[in-house]
């Protein structure tokens, strides 16, 4: 009986992998202004990387008139994977209009007798609109394309000299290094072991769903799926999953399963058996898939070097949200600082270059504050490795019973040091005696590191 549970739910994982259409390759149709290497121009600022990071800071640059090259290997290629966020997270970067669905709300199973209901609505990123919005204003403002990748960057005392494999030299008074967790050009000192989060992910036409299409689910951790399976079953005991729900009609749905953090991450086929035998407990018929989509996202480890001669945005800077994986709306709200500390620092009448621009540049990016907050969120991170299925659903049960400012606080980056500590205080107090004690025995270490951390991280 176990030999054939378990191979039936292999055979409906390639069943449902069988109806995921080819990779088709979307591009934007624009012709973009391309980078004349002849000219032999030295740029203000250059941007390795094309993603909404990157495009977001060359457009803010050269809004100001300063020269600026962005360099990808395919420029128009629209982002593959799919972005959710709190609808007031872009309502504040004025890109309400960016955002193709929304939903009044959310909600959180912990398990099958217990949910909650987050008054807070959530939306998600129309991706083509965001890339054309970005791109359109950096073609207005005069920013040049190269599509190449870029091999190495050779550094001089005013400028630097980016190598491209297509034999192009580009030179350019800064860099950035905007190509988010392959770390292209940022330099790391010290060990790199983060925790990962792992998803796969379909957007489907379905016969039907049970989800509440004016809600999208934030988190499902029941497992009544599973009660068939003992194997997996104990997987996800272990390292559990969840689902990520965004129902746009009674037929068309984003479903993602997802593993929160763990270290080493999850293989990926586990985590499209766990969604299989969780859609086929949820009575879900997939007719077709419209795409998939596979997320390994690093989470916590160390910073980059600080400062260093490239500067860095998302995840090559280490601005991945240690205990959630979100960063598209963290990254996209730090674009203005970096593109502000380049135009303050190039346009002043000292007019500063080579080391000690980028040092004024990551200082402005990770101040003292920032570096103390992702301290904590690493802390966060290290107890949620612990937690098995149990303790987990004990924890996000007291967490999202908190007064709102503190969750919105935390899930969005808007709490620091002092707040999160009355964050800590107020999740401790509103946890269950046996949440306490899981709390108190796998984040005393944690708890000692950060300490040592922060007393040994100055201004």
């Amino acid at each position: 009986m176990k030999l054939s549970k378990s191979f039936y739910v292999k055979a409906t994982s390639s069943a449902l992998l069988e109806l995921v259409p080819e990779t088709k390759k979307e591009n934007l149709d624009f012709e973009l202004p391309l980078y004349d290497p002849s000219k032999s121009l030295v740029v203000d600022l250059a941007v390795v990387g094309g993603g909404p990071a990157g495009l977001a800071v060359a457009q803010q640059v050269s809004e100001a008139g300063l020269t600026v090259c962005s360099i990808d290997p395919s420029p128009k290629l629209i982002w593959p994977n799919n972005y959710g966020v709190w609808v007031d997270e872009f309502e504040a970067m004025d890109l309400l209009d960016c955002l193709d669905t929304t939903w009044s709300g959310a909600v959180v199973h912990i398990d099958d007798k217990s949910s909650k209901d987050l008054d807070r609505p959530y939306g998600r990123v129309n991706r083509k609109q965001l890339k054309s919005k970005m791109m359109q204003k950096c073609i207005t403002n005069g920013v040049k394309f190269h599509q190449a990748k870029v091999v190495k960057v050779i550094h001089e005392e005013s400028k630097s000299l980016i190598k491209c494999n297509d034999g192009v030299t580009i030179h350019a008074t800064v860099v950035l290094d905007a190509t988010g967790f392959s770390r292209c050009l940022v330099e790391y000192d010290k060990p790199y072991n983060p925790g990962y989060q792992v998803a796969y992910g379909i957007l489907a036409e379905v016969e039907e769903h049970p989800f509440d299409v004016n809600k999208m689910v934030f988190m499902d951790w029941r497992d009544s799926h599973l009660e068939n399976n003992k194997e997996l079953k104990e997987r996800n005991q272990k390292i559990p999953t969840f689902l990520y729900a965004m129902p746009f009609s009674s037929q068309r749905i984003f479903l993602e399963e997802t593993s929160l953090v763990a270290r080493p991450g999850l293989p990926m086929k586990d985590i499209q058996e766990r969604m299989v035998a969780r859609l086929s407990h949820l009575g879900i018929k997939v007719k077709s898939i419209e795409e998939d989509e596979r997320c390994v996202i690093p989470m916590g480890g160390p910073l980059p070097v600080l400062p260093q001669r490239v500067v860095g945005i998302g995840g090559t800077a280490g601005m991945v949200h240690p205990s959630t994986g979100y960063m598209v709306a963290r990254t996209l709200a730090a674009a203005p600082i970096v593109a502000n500390a380049i135009v303050r620092y190039l346009g002043t009448e000292k007019s500063i270059r080579g080391n000690e621009l980028s040092g004024e540049v990551w200082k402005d990016l990770w101040p003292i504050q920032r570096r103390r907050q992702r301290e904590f969120f690493c802390f966060g991170m290290d107890i949620l490795l612990k937690l098995d299925l149990d303790a987990t659903r004990r924890f996000f049960d007291a967490f999202f019973d908190l007064e709102p400012r503190y969750w919105h606080g935390f899930l969005s980056s808007r709490l620091f040091l002092p707040e999160l500590l009355v964050f800590g205080l107020n999740l401790f107090y509103h946890a269950s005696n046996t949440s306490r004690l899981e709390i108190m025995g796998k984040g005393t270490l944690p708890l000692v590191n950060m300490i040592n951390n922060l007393v040994r991280d100055r201004e």
